[in-house]
């Protein structure tokens, strides 16, 4: 890992710009109080849904209110073909059927399925190099939650030991495999769903939280939009967190 730029926000914040081989990201850790030196930090992996950038503004305003006021290690990455990261051909080409078969208002979701999961199938792994990288820190010591994306969380649960706690946002397209997958998740859950969601099946949102395994999963449901989640909803993500990391 190579720290490429950082800056201390006025929250105290030490934002810091990093690559790890050809995955960019950034870390945000909280601000050191006087005295003896602090122990190190839990972590959360913070995901951006599809086709965002790890500087998102809202993700952004989730890691540093993370970090300056709850004391996370919090980490964002650009996934594969996203933010900084170029598109293959194979990626275009499956954004064009996919704005085609949108616009023709044919079925979508076996084009989605392709478009998703590789992308589960390559970032889960930089997820896990980007963790080591991570906890070889000496100012993060884990546990560790992740909070973002569902396809990703759900493999990443399945697979990653060290994930200790999850968030869920339900706005994203589950592959079918994936929806099998969540069986499998058996860490503390929060699961976030927005009720009017434009592009997402409710139902099928409803049916995903029923099939994970965890035996503490909850399900936080507030009417509006996609892009709609109340800001209070952070702060209680954090608890939930908290509950679980600390």
């Amino acid at each position: 890992m190579e720290f490429t730029s950082e800056q201390r926000l006025d929250d105290g914040v030490l934002e810091r710009e990093f690559t790890l081989g050809e995955i960019p990201g950034v870390l945000w850790t909280p601000g050191s109080a006087p005295g003896p030196s602090p122990a190190p930090a839990p972590l959360i992996l913070i995901g951006h849904n599809g086709g965002l950038h790890k500087r998102e503004s809202r993700l952004v305003a989730r890691a540093r209110h993370s970090a300056a006021k709850y004391g996370y290690a919090v980490a964002a990455v650009d996934a594969p073909g996203h933010g900084e990261r170029p598109r293959s051909a194979a990626d275009e080409q499956v954004r064009a059927d996919l704005r085609r078969a949108k616009e023709a208002g044919e079925p979508i979701e076996e084009i989605l399925d392709a478009l998703i999961v590789p992308l589960v199938e390559r970032a889960v792994p930089e997820w896990q190099a980007t963790l080591d990288a991570l906890l070889s820190l000496p100012e993060i010591g884990g546990p560790v939650g992740y909070s973002g994306m569902t396809a990703i969380g759900i493999r990443l649960a399945v697979v990653e030991p060290r994930i200790s706690a999850a968030g869920f946002f339900a706005g994203g397209f589950v592959p079918r495999a994936l929806r099998e997958e969540a069986r499998q998740v058996t860490i503390p859950l929060l699961f976030l769903l927005q009720w009017d969601d434009e592009g997402n099946d409710r139902q099928l949102a409803l049916d995903l939280f029923d099939a994970f395994g965890s035996k503490e999963k909850t399900l936080h449901a507030n009417l509006g939009g996609h892009a709609g989640t109340p800001w209070f909803e952070v702060d209680d993500g954090n608890r939930f967190f908290d509950r679980h990391l600390k």
